[in-house]
């Protein structure tokens, strides 16, 4: 379990200390324990965390612990000092944003396919953060350190849809800690192969898969790193981070695929793609989780050529709430489907003769 950051002086400068507690599953050395136990939305990667371990950065109990390697045990409070953010040298880009809300402390943005969120080697230019240094000027949260100002969450290259970054300090502090406790509404929708049907046999064997009222299927599982492919997640069971995800059928497609509305109880990287696969159910358009399946044509006409021939995962954040981290006030956006799925989605209906 982690602890949200803690204010450090009275006008709400960050003192840039966040407090881990180990649990009962933490990995036994301590790179991989923190690494484990803090949350994503904190973006701090088990190699800066060994570079904060190195430089003395991590206490136990008031004294600095310099080992990545340290045995661990449950209970234990790490204190992990972060430097103060940097000025950033990601250059800001005037890149046009469909902005849903914003004030003084957020802004809500539905991200287009394609556009990457915070940079990285790869992507150091285009990216929702140099749009937002743009638009948002020197009102961005300094709390995501320097290539991250505002990133409290985020979402995949291919998937599009509401994000939600913080412009202040005390902004990053309360979404930070709404994430961390599960209490932020995220559904998406997506398109996948076949329907998952609540009564499926099948369905109903399949490790960390259950049924809950009204037919919502949740999937429970651990997720790490793939072993052999490290641009990939794997469902594992001893080792990892616990993701949950509930799905519910929408629309079925005669049975060859379906529109899912996927909510998160947890946010891990590719969680959603990772668990619908794991289901027996991969994303249309998903190279890397969706396997080799195809849309049959006799079956769905116009509507599989489409889907097969689909560019990217049919996946988009539809929903975000949260409350105001300033103000309380809960707030809920939804966004519609981009053109690329609602084609998709239209050609499917027709093929399945839903109308309305």
């Amino acid at each position: 379990m982690a602890e949200p950051y803690e204010d450090g002086e009275e006008d709400g400068a960050v003192s840039g200390v966040v407090y881990v507690t180990l649990g009962p599953d933490a990995p036994a050395r301590l790179d991989k324990a923190l690494a484990a136990a803090v949350p994503e939305e904190w973006a701090l990667s088990r190699s800066r965390l060994m570079k904060m371990i190195a430089e003395g950065a991590v206490y136990l109990d008031g004294v600095a612990v310099t080992d990545a390697k340290a045995k661990v045990a449950e209970g234990q409070v790490y204190a992990l000092h972060l430097e103060p953010a940097t000025e950033v040298e990601t250059r800001p880009e005037a890149i046009a944003l469909e902005v849903v809300y914003e004030d003084a402390d957020v802004i809500v943005v539905n991200k287009p396919v394609g556009m990457v969120v915070h940079p990285a080697p790869g992507t150091p230019h285009g990216t929702l953060v140099n749009a937002l240094l743009h638009h948002c000027g020197d009102t961005l949260s300094g709390i995501g350190g320097e290539r991250r100002p505002g990133i409290v969450h985020r979402i995949d290259k291919d998937t599009s849809g509401l994000i939600v970054a913080a412009k202040s300090d005390r902004a990053h502090h309360g979404l930070a800690a709404q994430f961390e406790a599960h209490t932020v509404t995220r559904a998406y929708l997506a398109v996948v192969h076949g329907v998952p049907n609540a009564g499926d046999p099948r369905l109903r064997g399949t490790k960390g898969v259950s049924v809950e009222t009204g037919g919502v299927i949740r999937i429970a599982t651990h997720l790490a790193r793939h072993k052999t492919d490290r641009q990939k997640q794997a469902v594992v069971w001893e080792s990892g981070r616990h993701a949950v995800t509930r799905a519910r059928v929408l629309e079925d497609y005669r049975g060859a695929a379906a529109l899912v509305e996927c909510r998160l109880e947890t946010g891990r990287t590719h969680q959603i793609r990772v668990h619908m696969a794991h289901a027996g159910h991969g994303l249309i358009g998903d190279r890397v989780y969706g396997g080799k399946r195809r849309l049959p044509e006799k079956l769905l006409g116009q509507g599989a050529v489409i889907g097969n021939a689909f560019a990217r995962q049919a996946l988009h954040a539809a929903t975000l709430g949260f409350d105001h981290p300033v103000t309380g006030e809960r707030l809920e956006f939804t966004a519609g489907l981009p053109a690329d799925m609602a084609e998709l989605v239209q050609y499917l209906r027709v093929a399945a003769g839903i109308r309305g």
